[in-house]
């Protein structure tokens, strides 16, 4: 005989149910799906052990956190404890999530099952709980349930584990969306533009000096020797703003009309804009990094550290992911087509944007990838789980790389790996307690600064208080 027991966490509370021996479990299945919705019939196959209610909403909230985390909370396991018989191999719980009930199998010894029949009868028993429990109605049911899940995710919003690399994920997104778009408008620029003064796109070939060009030259008409100063400073050559000055004397392009020229200059003025901003958010991304994962960033560059994040989902997903995951991260479609036609698999994916790979041998290209994932795996992991982040271990990674690529090249035998994690160890602890110490400093500033502010609120409110009643007195004169 199995004695078959129910575990079911409620906003209220935990409840420990049991049902009648059988000698199979899946004999039940029927039973309980004929009178799951009948509670008279519900009550001759399930009656409540043992009811456990949580003594405020804080524990509550602990609670689900420990549930949905897949830990075992002191107050339940004192109820599994005290109301479970102690013969363990007779003795069977039931609970509708499989990692609280991998947690309590491994901690309590308990055999847990999911699904099946389990997931009926906690059907039932939450259809029927405020029956089931005295003094429990359904409306201050469903205001524990209400209000246990506002702070579950109120708390979930705050506490974020993936630190602020959403910012990350949406700034290298916006980046990549921008240098298309750029691209897009510089092009429309250079063909519009390029009726009147043709010559321009052959001496100029960066978009956003073309389009700055574009916006000051205007009707080449107008071009003399006074604006020469001026283009040379505009394309910071001197031998450019000389062939662009005496192209506009020659040049083969039609005229232009005022208003024409007022669109061409208005949306050159629009694309320059685009392109600073474009130089702001990098900077803004570059910061990011350095502050989320500058051991990643100093590894391999803050674009390629942001878009393998980016792709991941998170900063912890990433640091999840194995090193052979990292290497074809990027190219899962190429990996995948590979796999169906039986062809060779892709040798790296984002990753390839690196400048190392760029540098590798055609027949090292290979390796030096997959020895760069293992790497990034690294870095990602030390970013991700460390208090203090610092980019000495990406910086000693990144020599680990150069002296690598170097062997493939000269042969020249690199470091050990052990070495080079002590010197690594030694500096990050140095560089963590700079760090510690900088914070404190910033932070007793702002304490400092905050009693200062209070003082003076302080002293300006007994004035207002004693100004009050002359002002009174005044009035009362009048």
């Amino acid at each position: 005989m199995v004695l078959l027991h129910v575990l079911f966490e409620h906003a209220v509370g935990y409840a420990l149910l049991a049902l009648k021996e059988v000698e199979e479990i899946s004999l039940l299945l029927p039973q309980v799906e004929e009178c799951v919705l009948n509670l008279g019939k519900f009550h001759n196959i399930v009656r409540l052990v043992a009811f456990c209610p949580f003594a405020s909403s804080q524990v509550a909230l602990e609670n689900a956190n420990a549930v949905s985390e897949g830990v075992v909370h002191e107050d339940l396991r004192l109820l599994l404890e005290t109301y479970l018989p102690s013969k363990k191999k007779k003795v069977l719980l039931g609970v509708g999530d499989p990692k609280i009930g991998a947690a309590i199998q491994e901690e309590l010894g308990y055999t847990c099952q999911t699904g099946g029949v389990i997931a009926e009868i906690l059907r039932g028993v939450r259809l029927h709980f405020h029956n089931l429990v005295k003094g429990l109605t359904d409306v201050s049911a469903s205001k524990a349930q209400l209000g246990l899940g506002h702070s579950y995710s109120r708390a979930k919003v705050k506490f974020n584990v993936n630190r602020v690399d959403n910012m990350i994920i949406q700034s290298i997104s916006l980046l990549d969306q921008l240098d298309k778009d750029i691209n897009t408008f510089s092009m429309r620029v250079r063909e519009w533009y390029g009726y009147h003064f043709p010559e321009l796109v052959k001496i100029i070939n960066d978009n956003a000096t073309y389009c700055r060009l574009a916006q000051f030259i205007g009707n080449r008409r107008e071009l003399n020797e006074e604006k020469l100063e001026k283009l040379e400073e505009l394309t910071m050559d001197g031998a450019k703003a000389k062939a662009i000055l005496d192209a506009s004397r020659s040049s083969m392009g039609m005229d232009i009309s005022a208003i024409d020229l007022i669109n061409i200059e208005s949306f050159s003025s629009r694309v320059v804009s685009l392109s600073e901003y474009r130089q702001s958010l990098h900077t803004y991304l570059r910061s990011k990094m350095s502050q989320v994962a500058p051991s990643l960033s100093a590894l391999i560059g803050e674009a390629v550290g942001a878009r393998l994040i980016a792709h991941a989902g998170s900063l912890t997903n990433l640091a999840k992911y194995p090193a052979s995951t990292v290497q074809i991260l990027g190219a899962e479609k190429a990996l995948f087509r590979a796999l169906k036609t039986r062809g060779n698999t892709p040798k790296y994916g984002l990753i390839f944007h690196s400048t190392f790979i760029g540098r590798a041998a055609a027949k090292n290209k290979g390796r030096i990838s997959r020895y760069l994932a293992n790497k990034c795996s690294i870095a990602s992991r030390i970013d991700c789980f460390s208090e203090v982040p610092t980019s000495v271990f990406g910086e000693k990674l990144r020599e680990q790389v150069e002296e690598r690529l170097s062997f493939y090249e000269s042969g020249m035998i690199p470091r050990k790996n052990l070495e080079v994690m002590k010197e690594a160890m030694v500096q990050a602890e140095e560089a963590a307690a700079e760090i510690t110490r900088k914070l404190e400093k910033q932070e007793k500033k702002r304490l400092k600064k905050e009693k200062k502010r209070l003082a003076a609120i302080a002293l300006a409110s007994p004035e207002n208080s004693t100004s009050t009643p002359e002002e009174c007195e005044e009035g009362d004169r009048c």
